[in-house]
């Protein structure tokens, strides 16, 4: 098998030579690995090639100009106008939103606030970058596509995202909608520029805290839902799965992820309430595929390689051949995670990635 059709075969829930593999990092850790492999910094294919990767992902990059004027001591996003601040801690550090630039703009100020025309991103670029990694499964999307509380969150605040739900305020929700009617027709033109290449979209929302879900299936139902369907719709009208990160414990919202159509779920915290292997293999083994599983908080940043790979065997003969288990970290992997923690994870993966008993 090649890259394309191991993970295909985790879609359809058959059992492929070895479990597919993805990852993603921070920049600490992530240059840290490049450096292991006599890699340069900016070479993040090389990376992926030297660990294994099966996935790719596609999209138009944005060839507009800024449209948002830079902050001092702030990351200013040039094309949504996000700030963020660097952050310093004990491993490295990281950039973290603040300011919140929309908190108490009103529905006209929403309506003002520039954001990209669908029309100023650069859609050759799909099609070439398709062609130089043919034999990888390819995607369309990422976590943040789709996402309805996080990108709101971005420039209102969370508290004030979750007022904005709670009352239906129009300016909030202006502003989501504003957002996601964008990402779906950039979305719609990739898909166009990848002349049927693309193998599955990614989609997300985080629904959970560590304990339960985050919102009420209220608010899920008449809120998240409906946006998410049509995203789910597109890919269908291109006989594409669809895959949908969810952080912290989110299986709540796994059935109704079934009936829109979804096929796959990421992250899967396995501290989260009700998100241990076991559980979501009983109970939506055959029905969801699984990417995850490998938590950035669990032994790969606390424990031993060898801890890492027991980790990894015991997820893996829990999945099962016939789960359709992709092997990722739950998260990006931080910078707290040793090196030859990283490492080991990656090992074990293609070492006994056919599923083999715990050993």
């Amino acid at each position: 098998m090649n890259s394309r059709s191991r993970v295909l075969a985790a879609f359809a829930f058959e059992t492929p030579d070895r479990v597919p593999v993805d990852y993603a990092a921070n920049p600490g850790i992530d240059a840290k690995m490049k450096a292991h492999y006599g890699l340069k910094a900016d070479d993040g294919e090389g990376l992926r090639r030297a660990l294994g990767v099966d996935f790719r992902g596609i999209g138009a990059p944005y060839a507009g100009k800024p449209l948002h004027d830079p902050v001092a001591a702030r990351r200013v996003d040039p094309q949504w106008g996000w700030h963020t601040r660097l952050v310093e801690h004990e491993s490295g550090n990281y950039w973290d939103y603040c300011d919140f630039p929309l908190q108490d703009a009103d529905l006209e100020a929403v309506e003002a606030w520039p954001m990209p025309s669908p029309d100023d991103y650069d859609y050759s670029a799909v099609a070439e970058r398709c062609t130089a990694h043919d034999e990888f499964a390819l995607y369309v999307g990422n976590p943040g596509l789709a996402c309805v509380m996080n990108t709101a969150g971005f420039l209102r605040g969370m508290d004030r995202m979750f007022v904005d739900l709670a009352l239906e305020d129009p300016a909030g929700l202006r502003l989501i909608d504003r957002f996601l009617d964008i990402q779906y027709e950039v979305t719609v033109r990739e898909l166009e520029a990848a002349n049927g290449r693309i193998d599955f979209m990614w989609i997300g929302e985080d629904l959970g805290t560590q304990k339960g879900p985050m919102i009420s299936r209220e608010m899920f139902d008449a809120l998240i839902r409906p946006r998410h369907q049509r995203f789910i719709d597109l890919a269908k009208a291109h006989d594409l799965p669809v895959m949908i990160h969810t952080c912290g414990s989110s299986s709540w919202a796994y059935e109704d992820y079934i009936e829109m159509g979804v096929n796959a779920v990421d992250t899967l915290q396995p501290e989260a309430a009700g998100m241990d292997p076991a559980t979501l293999k009983r109970e939506f083994g055959g029905r969801l595929a699984f990417h995850g599983c490998i938590s950035t908080t669990g032994p790969l940043a606390f424990g031993t390689p060898d801890d890492v790979r027991l980790q990894v065997r015991e997820t893996l003969e829990t999945m099962g051949p016939d789960s359709g288990y992709m092997l990722s970290p739950t998260h990006m992997i931080q910078d707290n995670s040793p090196l030859e923690n990283v490492l080991a994870m990656y090992d074990e993966g293609h070492r006994v990635g056919t599923y083999a008993p715990v050993s």
